[in-house]
Protein backbone atom coordinates (compact mmCIF):
# COMPACT_ATOMS: atom_id res chain seq x y z
CA UNK A 1 0.00 0.00 0.00
CA UNK A 2 1.13 3.45 -0.99
CA UNK A 3 1.79 5.38 2.29
CA UNK A 4 0.26 9.07 2.28
CA UNK A 5 1.95 10.56 5.47
CA UNK A 6 4.88 12.08 3.93
CA UNK A 7 5.55 15.13 1.19
CA UNK A 8 7.94 15.39 -0.92
CA UNK A 9 9.89 17.30 1.59
CA UNK A 10 9.64 14.68 4.21
CA UNK A 11 11.31 12.06 1.50
CA UNK A 12 14.15 14.66 0.58
CA UNK A 13 15.13 14.54 4.12
CA UNK A 14 14.97 10.88 4.34
CA UNK A 15 17.77 10.83 1.50
CA UNK A 16 19.78 13.34 4.01
CA UNK A 17 19.25 10.58 6.79
CA UNK A 18 20.13 7.67 4.72
CA UNK A 19 23.29 9.48 3.57
CA UNK A 20 24.55 10.46 7.31
CA UNK A 21 23.97 7.11 7.86
CA UNK A 22 25.94 6.06 5.38
CA UNK A 23 28.89 8.08 5.83
CA UNK A 24 28.64 9.16 9.59
CA UNK A 25 27.54 6.03 11.42
CA UNK A 26 27.30 2.89 9.81
CA UNK A 27 31.16 2.81 8.76
CA UNK A 28 32.08 3.40 12.82
CA UNK A 29 29.50 1.24 14.50
CA UNK A 30 31.43 -1.63 15.16
CA UNK A 31 33.49 -0.04 16.64
CA UNK A 32 31.38 1.71 19.05
CA UNK A 33 29.93 -1.80 19.62
CA UNK A 34 33.66 -2.97 20.87
CA UNK A 35 33.98 0.74 22.84
CA UNK A 36 30.88 0.51 24.54
CA UNK A 37 29.86 3.94 23.41
CA UNK A 38 29.20 6.22 20.12
CA UNK A 39 32.00 8.88 19.29
CA UNK A 40 31.59 12.42 20.47
CA UNK A 41 31.99 13.39 17.19
CA UNK A 42 28.97 11.91 15.60
CA UNK A 43 27.19 14.20 17.80
CA UNK A 44 28.95 17.14 16.48
CA UNK A 45 28.59 15.87 12.94
CA UNK A 46 24.50 15.24 13.53
CA UNK A 47 24.58 18.52 14.60
CA UNK A 48 26.31 19.55 11.50
CA UNK A 49 23.72 18.03 9.27
CA UNK A 50 21.02 19.61 11.34
CA UNK A 51 19.48 16.44 12.50
CA UNK A 52 19.67 17.83 15.77
CA UNK A 53 17.09 19.96 17.46
CA UNK A 54 14.31 19.74 14.31
CA UNK A 55 11.32 21.03 16.35
CA UNK A 56 13.78 23.69 18.37
CA UNK A 57 13.04 27.56 17.51
CA UNK A 58 15.73 29.32 14.88
CA UNK A 59 16.72 31.43 17.33
CA UNK A 60 18.22 28.75 19.90
CA UNK A 61 19.80 27.09 16.77
CA UNK A 62 17.38 24.50 15.99
CA UNK A 63 15.21 23.44 12.59
CA UNK A 64 12.63 25.62 13.65
CA UNK A 65 10.17 22.95 12.46
CA UNK A 66 7.54 21.48 14.61
CA UNK A 67 6.34 18.87 12.24
CA UNK A 68 6.96 15.56 13.74
CA UNK A 69 6.48 13.76 10.77
CA UNK A 70 10.17 14.69 10.24
CA UNK A 71 11.04 12.99 13.29
CA UNK A 72 9.19 10.07 12.36
CA UNK A 73 11.43 10.02 9.40
CA UNK A 74 14.52 9.65 11.65
CA UNK A 75 13.39 7.36 13.72
CA UNK A 76 12.41 4.76 10.40
CA UNK A 77 15.67 5.19 9.23
CA UNK A 78 17.87 4.35 12.03
CA UNK A 79 14.98 1.80 13.21
CA UNK A 80 15.93 0.28 9.57
CA UNK A 81 19.37 0.41 9.91
CA UNK A 82 19.86 -0.63 13.96
CA UNK A 83 21.84 1.84 14.52
CA UNK A 84 20.26 2.73 17.96
CA UNK A 85 23.06 3.22 20.09
CA UNK A 86 23.71 6.35 18.58
CA UNK A 87 20.18 7.50 20.79
CA UNK A 88 19.45 10.50 18.47
CA UNK A 89 15.79 9.47 19.31
CA UNK A 90 15.76 9.99 22.35
CA UNK A 91 17.58 13.36 22.39
CA UNK A 92 15.45 14.67 19.83
CA UNK A 93 12.06 13.44 20.49
CA UNK A 94 12.29 12.77 24.61
CA UNK A 95 14.36 14.76 26.13
CA UNK A 96 13.79 17.50 23.01
CA UNK A 97 10.55 18.79 24.20
CA UNK A 98 10.99 18.97 27.79
CA UNK A 99 13.54 21.72 26.97
CA UNK A 100 11.40 23.36 24.11
CA UNK A 101 7.92 22.96 26.51
CA UNK A 102 9.30 23.66 29.65
CA UNK A 103 12.67 25.67 30.20
CA UNK A 104 12.50 29.52 30.81
CA UNK A 105 14.06 32.18 28.46
CA UNK A 106 17.23 31.82 29.93
CA UNK A 107 17.46 28.36 30.24
CA UNK A 108 16.72 28.27 26.74
CA UNK A 109 19.73 30.62 25.87
CA UNK A 110 21.72 28.18 27.97
CA UNK A 111 21.18 25.18 27.08
CA UNK A 112 19.42 24.87 23.46
CA UNK A 113 22.57 25.70 20.97
CA UNK A 114 24.50 23.23 22.50
CA UNK A 115 21.72 20.72 22.34
CA UNK A 116 21.62 21.60 18.58
CA UNK A 117 24.84 21.39 17.59
CA UNK A 118 25.72 18.00 19.19
CA UNK A 119 28.23 19.98 22.47
CA UNK A 120 25.63 19.09 24.76
CA UNK A 121 24.41 15.72 25.05
CA UNK A 122 21.61 14.59 27.01
CA UNK A 123 19.95 12.30 29.26
CA UNK A 124 16.93 11.47 31.06
CA UNK A 125 17.01 9.80 34.85
CA UNK A 126 13.98 8.53 36.06
CA UNK A 127 14.53 4.62 36.94
CA UNK A 128 15.60 3.80 40.21
CA UNK A 129 17.18 0.38 41.39
CA UNK A 130 13.91 0.47 43.48
CA UNK A 131 11.90 2.38 41.22
CA UNK A 132 10.67 1.73 37.30
CA UNK A 133 7.65 2.80 36.10
CA UNK A 134 6.03 3.17 39.51
CA UNK A 135 7.15 6.97 40.78
CA UNK A 136 5.73 7.05 43.98
CA UNK A 137 8.99 4.66 44.92
CA UNK A 138 11.22 7.44 43.35
CA UNK A 139 13.75 7.62 46.22
CA UNK A 140 15.91 10.36 44.95
CA UNK A 141 15.82 13.85 46.90
CA UNK A 142 16.06 17.26 46.68
CA UNK A 143 15.88 19.60 49.74
CA UNK A 144 15.20 22.93 49.43
CA UNK A 145 18.54 25.41 50.80
CA UNK A 146 17.50 28.36 49.80
CA UNK A 147 19.08 29.58 46.50
CA UNK A 148 19.96 25.89 45.48
CA UNK A 149 18.73 22.20 46.11
CA UNK A 150 20.68 19.64 47.45
CA UNK A 151 20.30 16.30 45.55
CA UNK A 152 21.01 12.82 46.58
CA UNK A 153 20.12 9.14 45.06
CA UNK A 154 20.97 7.11 42.34
CA UNK A 155 19.47 6.20 38.83
CA UNK A 156 20.26 3.14 36.57
CA UNK A 157 19.36 1.96 33.09
CA UNK A 158 20.09 6.27 32.03
CA UNK A 159 20.49 6.27 28.27
CA UNK A 160 23.25 8.19 27.29
CA UNK A 161 24.47 8.04 30.86
CA UNK A 162 28.19 8.28 30.50
CA UNK A 163 28.40 10.79 26.91
CA UNK A 164 25.55 13.39 28.90
CA UNK A 165 26.65 16.64 29.67
CA UNK A 166 22.63 17.69 30.84
CA UNK A 167 20.81 14.98 32.71
CA UNK A 168 17.26 15.76 33.84
CA UNK A 169 16.72 14.24 36.80
CA UNK A 170 13.12 13.33 38.43
CA UNK A 171 13.92 14.09 42.12
CA UNK A 172 11.53 14.14 45.36
CA UNK A 173 10.89 17.99 46.45
CA UNK A 174 7.70 17.23 48.69
CA UNK A 175 8.46 14.39 51.05
CA UNK A 176 4.95 13.29 51.65
CA UNK A 177 3.81 14.15 47.90
CA UNK A 178 3.80 10.66 45.95
CA UNK A 179 4.00 11.01 42.53
CA UNK A 180 3.06 14.54 42.91
CA UNK A 181 5.74 15.49 44.85
CA UNK A 182 8.17 15.12 42.29
CA UNK A 183 10.28 17.69 40.09
CA UNK A 184 12.85 17.58 37.40
CA UNK A 185 15.86 19.14 37.89
CA UNK A 186 18.36 19.36 35.53
CA UNK A 187 22.15 18.39 36.56
CA UNK A 188 25.21 19.52 34.12
CA UNK A 189 28.57 17.69 33.79
CA UNK A 190 31.12 18.89 36.60
CA UNK A 191 28.62 19.39 39.26
CA UNK A 192 30.37 18.69 42.28
CA UNK A 193 28.57 15.29 43.86
CA UNK A 194 27.79 13.79 40.53
CA UNK A 195 29.42 10.60 39.16
CA UNK A 196 28.56 8.34 37.07
CA UNK A 197 28.88 4.19 37.70
CA UNK A 198 29.57 1.63 35.59
CA UNK A 199 28.71 1.69 31.55
CA UNK A 200 26.59 -1.06 31.77
CA UNK A 201 26.89 -4.62 30.16
CA UNK A 202 23.75 -5.37 28.14
CA UNK A 203 22.95 -8.67 25.78
CA UNK A 204 22.26 -5.53 22.57
CA UNK A 205 22.93 -2.32 21.88
CA UNK A 206 26.27 -2.43 22.89
CA UNK A 207 27.16 1.04 21.97
CA UNK A 208 24.29 2.41 23.39
CA UNK A 209 26.03 4.13 26.74
CA UNK A 210 23.69 2.69 29.12
CA UNK A 211 24.72 3.89 33.00
CA UNK A 212 24.42 3.95 36.72
CA UNK A 213 24.33 7.87 38.34
CA UNK A 214 24.98 9.05 41.72
CA UNK A 215 24.21 12.16 43.07
CA UNK A 216 25.79 13.17 46.62
CA UNK A 217 24.96 16.64 47.59
CA UNK A 218 25.12 17.90 44.49
CA UNK A 219 24.42 21.03 44.55
CA UNK A 220 21.59 22.16 41.65
CA UNK A 221 21.03 25.93 41.56
CA UNK A 222 17.25 27.30 41.42
CA UNK A 223 17.34 28.15 37.97
CA UNK A 224 17.88 24.39 37.04
CA UNK A 225 13.99 23.61 38.02
CA UNK A 226 12.78 22.78 34.63
CA UNK A 227 8.99 23.18 35.00
CA UNK A 228 6.63 23.53 38.33
CA UNK A 229 7.80 23.00 41.44
CA UNK A 230 6.12 19.48 42.09
CA UNK A 231 5.24 19.30 38.31
CA UNK A 232 7.26 16.44 37.07
CA UNK A 233 4.17 13.89 36.80
CA UNK A 234 2.22 16.30 34.71
CA UNK A 235 5.12 16.55 32.49
CA UNK A 236 6.44 13.15 32.50
CA UNK A 237 2.56 12.14 31.61
CA UNK A 238 2.72 14.86 28.55
CA UNK A 239 5.77 13.67 27.01
CA UNK A 240 5.36 10.09 27.24
CA UNK A 241 2.88 10.11 24.21
CA UNK A 242 5.90 10.97 21.69
CA UNK A 243 8.37 8.99 23.35
CA UNK A 244 6.20 5.63 22.73
CA UNK A 245 5.14 6.98 19.00
CA UNK A 246 8.99 7.15 18.11
CA UNK A 247 9.37 3.91 19.82
CA UNK A 248 6.92 2.17 17.90
CA UNK A 249 8.30 3.64 14.50
CA UNK A 250 11.59 2.61 14.72
CA UNK A 251 10.21 -0.64 15.58
CA UNK A 252 7.96 -1.32 12.55
CA UNK A 253 10.43 -0.22 10.51
CA UNK A 254 13.00 -2.62 12.37
CA UNK A 255 10.28 -4.97 11.82
CA UNK A 256 10.05 -4.27 7.71
CA UNK A 257 13.51 -4.31 7.51
CA UNK A 258 14.26 -8.17 9.02
CA UNK A 259 11.14 -9.15 6.71
CA UNK A 260 13.23 -7.86 3.34
CA UNK A 261 16.64 -9.42 5.00
CA UNK A 262 15.01 -12.76 5.14
CA UNK A 263 12.62 -12.49 2.41
CA UNK A 264 15.99 -12.30 0.13
CA UNK A 265 17.80 -14.89 2.02
CA UNK A 266 14.63 -17.59 1.72
CA UNK A 267 15.01 -16.75 -1.87
CA UNK A 268 18.85 -17.51 -2.23
CA UNK A 269 19.79 -20.12 0.44
CA UNK A 270 18.62 -23.99 -0.72
CA UNK A 271 17.37 -26.81 1.40
CA UNK A 272 16.39 -30.65 0.23
CA UNK A 273 17.73 -29.56 -3.92
CA UNK A 274 15.75 -26.08 -3.80
CA UNK A 275 15.48 -22.53 -2.73
CA UNK A 276 14.06 -22.14 1.07
CA UNK A 277 11.31 -20.09 -0.60
CA UNK A 278 9.93 -22.93 -2.17
CA UNK A 279 8.26 -24.51 1.00
CA UNK A 280 4.84 -23.89 1.82
CA UNK A 281 5.88 -23.14 5.70
CA UNK A 282 8.42 -20.68 4.56
CA UNK A 283 5.83 -18.89 2.16
CA UNK A 284 2.99 -18.60 5.11
CA UNK A 285 5.65 -17.50 7.42
CA UNK A 286 6.73 -14.65 5.30
CA UNK A 287 2.69 -13.78 4.22
CA UNK A 288 1.73 -14.01 8.08
CA UNK A 289 4.61 -11.28 9.02
CA UNK A 290 4.44 -8.82 5.68
CA UNK A 291 0.69 -9.02 6.38
CA UNK A 292 1.40 -8.14 10.35
CA UNK A 293 3.71 -5.41 9.42
CA UNK A 294 1.51 -4.07 6.71
CA UNK A 295 -1.77 -3.91 9.46
CA UNK A 296 0.91 -2.30 11.86
CA UNK A 297 2.09 0.05 9.50
CA UNK A 298 -1.40 1.08 8.71
CA UNK A 299 -2.44 2.04 12.58
CA UNK A 300 0.95 3.42 13.55
CA UNK A 301 0.65 5.80 10.16
CA UNK A 302 -2.18 6.92 11.75
CA UNK A 303 -0.79 7.76 15.04
CA UNK A 304 2.53 9.83 13.60
CA UNK A 305 -0.74 12.04 11.32
CA UNK A 306 -2.57 12.51 14.64
CA UNK A 307 0.75 13.32 16.88
CA UNK A 308 1.43 15.81 14.44
CA UNK A 309 -1.73 17.43 14.37
CA UNK A 310 -1.37 17.17 18.36
CA UNK A 311 -4.40 15.19 18.94
CA UNK A 312 -2.64 11.72 19.77
CA UNK A 313 -3.71 10.75 23.07
CA UNK A 314 -2.01 8.44 25.64
CA UNK A 315 -3.78 5.58 25.58
CA UNK A 316 -3.52 5.17 21.63
CA UNK A 317 0.25 6.06 22.06
CA UNK A 318 0.11 2.67 24.22
CA UNK A 319 -1.45 0.72 21.98
CA UNK A 320 0.92 1.87 18.91
CA UNK A 321 4.35 1.03 21.58
CA UNK A 322 3.04 -2.57 22.49
CA UNK A 323 1.93 -3.88 19.23
CA UNK A 324 4.97 -2.11 16.96
CA UNK A 325 7.66 -3.38 19.71
CA UNK A 326 5.65 -6.91 20.05
CA UNK A 327 5.67 -7.06 16.75
CA UNK A 328 9.37 -6.56 16.47
CA UNK A 329 10.30 -8.85 18.66
CA UNK A 330 7.72 -11.84 16.95
CA UNK A 331 9.33 -10.76 13.77
CA UNK A 332 12.83 -10.89 14.98
CA UNK A 333 12.49 -13.95 15.99
CA UNK A 334 11.14 -15.88 13.43
CA UNK A 335 13.28 -14.29 10.87
CA UNK A 336 16.26 -15.94 12.94
CA UNK A 337 14.24 -19.50 12.78
CA UNK A 338 14.30 -19.03 8.94
CA UNK A 339 18.17 -18.18 8.92
CA UNK A 340 18.71 -21.28 10.92
CA UNK A 341 22.43 -21.93 12.28
CA UNK A 342 23.29 -19.03 10.20
CA UNK A 343 20.79 -16.84 12.36
CA UNK A 344 22.69 -17.35 15.68
CA UNK A 345 25.89 -15.95 14.30
CA UNK A 346 26.78 -12.61 14.71
CA UNK A 347 28.29 -11.74 11.79
CA UNK A 348 24.39 -12.03 10.05
CA UNK A 349 22.41 -8.96 10.77
CA UNK A 350 19.55 -10.63 11.91
CA UNK A 351 21.36 -11.93 14.91
CA UNK A 352 22.16 -8.36 16.02
CA UNK A 353 18.80 -7.77 15.05
CA UNK A 354 17.64 -10.09 17.55
CA UNK A 355 19.21 -8.88 20.62
CA UNK A 356 19.54 -5.18 20.15
CA UNK A 357 15.77 -4.81 19.34
CA UNK A 358 14.72 -6.85 22.88
CA UNK A 359 14.42 -3.78 25.14
CA UNK A 360 12.14 -1.88 22.91
CA UNK A 361 9.35 -4.19 24.63
CA UNK A 362 10.22 -3.02 27.85
CA UNK A 363 11.82 0.70 27.77
CA UNK A 364 9.43 3.61 27.53
CA UNK A 365 7.26 1.73 29.44
CA UNK A 366 6.73 -2.05 29.16
CA UNK A 367 4.00 -3.79 27.05
CA UNK A 368 2.58 -4.49 30.61
CA UNK A 369 2.33 -1.28 31.52
CA UNK A 370 1.16 -0.39 27.93
CA UNK A 371 -1.97 -2.89 28.53
CA UNK A 372 -2.57 -1.61 32.14
CA UNK A 373 -2.98 2.03 30.52
CA UNK A 374 -5.09 0.99 27.56
CA UNK A 375 -7.17 -1.64 30.02
CA UNK A 376 -7.82 1.34 32.69
CA UNK A 377 -8.80 3.98 30.43
CA UNK A 378 -11.83 0.79 28.98
CA UNK A 379 -12.70 0.15 32.42
CA UNK A 380 -12.49 2.98 34.57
Amino acid sequence: MRRQIFTEDHETFRATVRTFLDKEVLPHYEQWEKDGIVSREVWLAAGRQGLLGLAVEEEHGGGGNPDYRYSAVLAEEFGRAYAAGFAIGLHNDMIGPYLTSLATEEQKRRWLPGFCDGSIVTAIAMTEPGAGSDLQRIRTTAEDHGDHWVLNGSKTFISNGINADLVIVVARTTPEGGARGLSLLVVERGMAGFERGRNLDKIGQKSQDTAELFFNDVRVPKENLLGELDGAFLHLMTNLAQERVTIAVAAVAGAERLLEITTRYVKEREAFGRPLAKLQHVRFEIAEMATECAVARAFLDRCVEEHASGTLDAVHASMAKWWATELQKRVADRCLQLHGGYGYMTEYPIAKAFTDGRVQTIYGGTTEIMKEIIGRSLLA
